[in-house]
């Protein structure tokens, strides 16, 4: 029941903006899951979930889950390549450019893929710099401050 649970708490962030463990509740008990507040509590702290800021929204925050391949939470490992790599970030429209430490940009944009961001299409890296092919120049906004904030940057 646990895994159905923390499956369907991933699903569900995914869809919708869910600013508070009080929405996220309601969805589940929408979904026929019923939890009690301790156990949507420790969920939260094992998916990893993260709250950011929305843009335009006034600082309201909504929960974000960032993912591996396989569709579970990122581990701390690619949130630190994306740390020790990144130098800065610069928007052209829809067209992330990280600049990344010298040799790193491979692997930084390895953790960007991992992490899978929904506003991302696919990253092209080099040496140093990576230009990341996002869908939309709103999208790209709200990708910078997403990775602001995984950076501790806001």
């Amino acid at each position: 029941m646990k895994k159905i649970r923390q499956h369907k708490i991933i699903e569900i962030i995914e869809k919708y903006p869910v600013e508070t463990q009080e929405q996220l509740r309601d969805y589940l008990e929408a979904e026929g899951i019923s939890v009690t507040q301790a156990t949507l509590s420790r969920d939260i702290r094992e998916l990893k979930l993260s709250k950011l800021s929305l843009d335009g929204t006034g600082g309201k925050q909504q929960y974000v889950a960032f993912h591996r391949e396989s569709g579970e939470p990122a581990n701390d490992k690619y949130i630190r390549v994306l740390k020790d790599g990144f130098v800065s970030m610069d928007m052209a429209q829809n067209i992330l450019v990280i600049k990344t430490v010298s040799g790193m940009a491979m692997a930084v944009a390895m953790a960007v893929d991992a992490v899978k961001f929904p506003e991302v299409v696919g990253c092209i890296a080099g040496d140093d710099t990576i230009m990341v092919a996002v869908r939309t120049v709103e999208d790209t906004r709200q990708l910078m401050n997403k990775m602001n904030e995984i950076l501790g940057r806001s």
